[in-house]
């Protein structure tokens, strides 16, 4: 097994940077919607949340390192290759001892999608502390990691922890993605990662039935933010899916309304919202502004194919609301 590799793609980048860290799985797909065993063609890619989040980050003009175990194969070289090709700097653990994990995408329907996740004793699920190099952190403007790491392995867990610790000594603001996957550990244990990650976030972001799972029910999303945020965080993102988003921050409470769109494809919308409002946020713009653009990339990415194929360029995002979609 080699160490991290350090291979950094030049690219249209602003100052600030940011590192985040997980799996990231070969992803099969079909390419019609009709069930997975009836289908004769498949689509190759990559997929994985924080990968998602990057290449998204990036898009928007902002430098990522991305920093994660794959095998020793051709699914890990595809996810490498894929990586830097959108200019995201991969720092690679190559894994001798374990493949790179699957996700097999389906689409049902054109309104219905199912994934399924193999991913027991994938190289990803091995990420250890000693996986995250001293300068990639000292190098960063934001740390930003979701609850789905700390759920794959012991090890991985004992990596977000260390990384907590370590950025927090440092002085380099985390963002924590609750991103609960019930496949991967009870509400019990993500409610006990999560009371000792959030309240040393600079941003957090959870769904409503995320934020549920730490700080118990509430009657609305302001409520439920408000509660995060009572924790130790500096900022609350509420994702409504439809419904657009709230925030709750030290400029107060803002919310937005979901962006109205023609829905292709649901899978990776709210990393590409997280990708919207980090971009903004560490731009120095208010949480209105930031709120904004994030339910914007997250309904651009509903509007194709992929988990983050669809991710929109700074340049793409007035076409939402353009009368006139075509650019001459």
């Amino acid at each position: 097994m080699s160490g991290p590799q350090d291979r950094e793609v030049a690219g249209d980048a602003g100052a600030a940077h940011v590192l985040t860290v997980g799996e990231t799985m070969l992803l099969v797909g079909s390419t019609r919607p009709e069930p997975l065993q009836h289908s004769t063609r498949m689509s190759l890619g990559i997929g994985g949340a924080e990968s998602n989040v990057a290449i998204g980050l990036h898009r928007l003009g902002t430098a990522v390192t991305w920093v994660g175990r794959v095998g020793d194969d051709s699914a890990g070289d595809l996810v490498e290759r894929t990586l830097r090709g959108e200019g995201v700097r991969a720092v690679c653990v190559h894994d001798a001892d374990a493949p790179t994990g699957l996700m097999l995408k389906e689409r049902r329907s054109t309104v219905a999608t199912h994934v399924w996740y193999y991913r027991a004793g994938s190289a990803g699920s091995r990420l250890a502390p000693g996986d995250v190099p001293d300068a990639a952190l000292r190098g960063a403007s934001l740390v930003h990691l979701t609850g789905i790491t700390p759920a794959l392995s012991t090890s991985a867990r004992r990596l977000v922890l260390d990384l907590v610790e370590r950025a927090v000594q440092l002085g380099v603001p985390l963002s924590f993605d609750l991103n609960y996957r019930s496949a991967l550990w009870t509400r019990a244990q993500a409610r006990a990662l999560y009371a000792e990650v959030v309240p040393r976030c600079d941003v957090v972001f959870a769904g409503e039935d995320e934020a549920a799972i730490l700080v118990g029910p509430s009657t609305d999303a302001v409520t439920s933010a408000e509660r995060v945020r009572a924790l130790g965080a500096r900022t609350v993102v509420v994702k409504r899916g439809a419904d657009g988003a709230v925030c709750v921050g030290p400029e107060g409470t803002s919310s937005r309304p979901a962006v109205p769109v023609d829905v292709r494809d649901t899978v990776g919308a709210g990393d590409a919202f997280v990708a919207g409002y980090l971009a903004e946020h560490l731009r120095g713009e208010c949480q209105d502004a930031a709120l904004a653009t994030a339910t914007a990339v997250g309904a651009y990415a509903c509007t194709g194919d992929g988990d983050w194929e669809s991710l929109p360029r700074r340049r793409d995002l007035a076409l939402l609301t353009s009368a006139e979609p075509v650019t001459r």
